[in-house]
């Protein structure tokens, strides 16, 4: 993926806010992408779909749009598919690959089918059986919302007793909810770049959060999480590692960027929690600060991504 020059990408529209619960930070990743594009030279413009008609959309005369929104309605194909109809290119994946990736349930089928490693997993119900889940799983296990992001509605449950009011809590985010078995190990994220034949990863990047929670806070608030770029792993285990996230980001069938989320357990294994098709880009975002390691700055990534829209019906 080249950096374009600027005033090639014509009329740009930054999408952010939005409707969903990562509302605050996606007009944070969504204002620097902006302040970005226009620092460059491109004629960009902001806009929030929950403060902004579509129509307004529609009539604006753009030329690209650049997805800033994070969570529902913004990384689930569903402003995907809007941007289909009013033909507007747009960054990231298709609305097919964008709805798979959202839902951490589908994804999961996704890649068991393709044979790649995530942790196993149980689809809580109402009423379902605790004492059932632990078994399987193991404690402690991860109980999440199947369709949120930003570790929103995330319990790290260490009891059986835990797990009615872990599913409660995932349940205000989404009706949908999973139980999966925790990693103990080294938390890691891969950003990937491209499509199809053609995608490749960034730097890895190792986290070491207070006390192994990385929540909400310590994602976007405080700044005691440490994280390593490069990221101190042995040459060739970081090449696996890559090479997973790519595989992981080919199989959903993703486009323009991504970021996988990865465990490596205590033996050195690497498993696959999540797919992020937009990830965030603020001041405490990953995707920067891998890029940074690679020799791409802040600018030139934000130029990359924008030239990259397309309009991916099916995809």
């Amino acid at each position: 993926m080249q950096r374009p020059e600027p005033k090639t990408l014509g009329k740009v529209v930054v999408l952010y806010g939005g409707h969903s619960a990562e509302r605050e930070v996606s007009l944070k990743s969504g204002s620097m992408v902006l302040k970005a594009l226009q620092s460059c030279g491109v004629d960009a413009h902001g806009f929030d779909p929950a403060r902004q008609s579509l129509a307004e959309l529609a009539g604006g005369g753009f030329d690209r749009a650049v997805i800033s929104l994070h969570g529902r309605f913004g990384e689930d194909g569903t402003i995907q598919g809007a941007l289909e109809l009013l033909r507007i290119p747009y960054t990231g994946s298709g609305v097919k690959a964008s709805a798979l990736s959202m839902d951490k349930i589908l994804t999961k089928v996704v890649w068991r089918n393709a044979g790649l490693n995530t942790p196993d997993y149980v689809q809580l119900q109402p009423g379902f059986d605790a004492q059932a889940v632990a078994a399987r799983l193991g404690l402690p296990l991860i109980v999440k919302p199947a369709q949120e992001g930003s570790t929103l509605g995330l319990t790290k449950v260490s009891e059986e007793a835990e797990l009615q009011a872990a599913f409660d809590k995932a349940c205000k985010y989404d009706c949908q909810v999973l139980a999966e078995k925790f990693i103990q190990g080294a938390e890691l994220t891969v950003p990937v770049l491209g499509e199809g034949d053609t995608a490749h990863a960034l730097p890895v990047i190792r986290i070491q959060a207070p006390q192994g929670n990385y929540d909400y806070h310590n994602k976007y608030i405080g700044n005691d999480t440490q994280y390593f770029c490069p990221s101190g792993l042995p040459e060739a285990l970081e090449h696996e590692v890559q090479q997973l996230a790519v595989q992981s980001y080919r199989q959903l069938g993703c486009a323009g960027w991504g970021r996988a989320d990865v465990m490596l357990d205590e033996a050195q294994r690497p498993w696959l929690l999540e797919m992020n098709t937009s990830p965030g880009m603020t001041d405490h975002s990953l995707v920067p600060m891998s890029a940074r390691a690679a020799g791409i700055s802040y600018e030139d990534l934000v130029l990359i991504l924008a030239g990259s829209a397309a309009l991916r019906a099916g995809g």
